[in-house]
């Protein structure tokens, strides 16, 4: 009976940890998104949207990292969010793996939307608006989800489950939860859950395989500037295979996605032996 217990309040306590990735996810987007309506219709030529936010980013990561009130959760919220500085070395790697992942995402994605039709990503039209503020505003955008989706579902929620299942588990588990997160905004259809949860693995194991939450950032804010301005965009123009055949640039991408996948998984692999022997040194 005591054993059952403690089970159903340890589940409890991770089905929180997920709430509360996707209360932190939904809200900061939320916000922002907003910020940038309001600053559109009132002031487009002053972007005064991104400083605001970029402030309420500081504050948000600021207080999940353990600053504020009260006290007597500091610590707690220090080791969930695992912002842990790492080696030169490890940044290194993490980086070269993410990168790989987002070139082979890239090439999945574009092979995913040639072979099942869907809705594309539209983005709202920008052209009458000043270029410095939707320059300004699609870098701001591009990091609100790197921080706070790192935060919440590979920092919180991912070192939640850490705790009780297997690492692989963990961030699986996570990786699902983060797919249908993003179900709400871009549809539950399978091949966008599909793409999502394969984001998930990757910035997954690179916060397990770092201790970190901090190596992803740069990579995930890259990885969205890629998709706003070279992906997305040009998903309205793309044909299915069903429709036009396959072409040399399906083939092209196809290889794309194959090749830098065997890549992204070779440097992690690299990423996972420094890591244990970062371990086993005890650096």
């Amino acid at each position: 009976m005591e054993e059952g217990r403690s089970f159903a309040i340890r589940t409890l306590n991770v089905v929180a940890f997920g709430l509360l990735a996707f209360a932190i996810t939904i809200l900061a987007g939320g916000i922002w998104s907003a910020l940038l309506v309001t600053n559109l219709r009132s002031s487009p030529a002053v972007p005064w949207s991104v400083p605001v936010m970029a402030f309420l980013l500081w504050l948000a990561w600021s207080y999940l990292s353990g600053r504020g009130w009260p006290r007597s959760t500091s610590e707690a919220r220090r080791r969930y969010l695992r912002a842990n500085r790492k080696s030169g070395q490890t940044y290194l790697w993490a980086w070269v793996a993410g990168v790989l992942s987002v070139v082979a995402l890239g090439g999945i994605w574009i092979v995913l939307f040639r072979l099942v039709k869907m809705p594309p990503n539209v983005l709202s039209d920008v052209s009458s608006y000043p270029r410095t503020t939707v320059a300004l505003m699609i870098l701001m955008g591009s990091l609100v989800s790197p921080f706070m989706e790192e935060a919440g579902f590979r920092g919180y929620f991912q070192v939640a489950l850490e705790r009780e299942v297997r690492a692989p588990l963990a961030v699986v588990i996570s990786s699902v939860v983060f797919a249908l997160a993003h179900g709400p905004t871009q549809g539950f259809l399978w091949p966008k859950l599909l793409f999502y949860f394969l984001v998930g693995i990757a910035f997954g194991a690179t916060a397990y395989l770092t201790n970190s939450t901090l190596p992803a950032i740069p990579v995930h804010f890259v990885g969205l500037l890629v998709f706003f301005t070279l992906i997305w965009p040009r998903d309205a123009a793309r044909r299915l295979v069903l429709q036009s055949g396959t072409d040399n640039w399906f083939w092209i991408h196809a290889a794309q996605a194959i090749v830098f996948t065997v890549l992204a998984v070779w440097a992690f692999q690299r990423l996972a032996k420094l890591s244990s022997r970062t371990l086993d040194t005890g650096c």
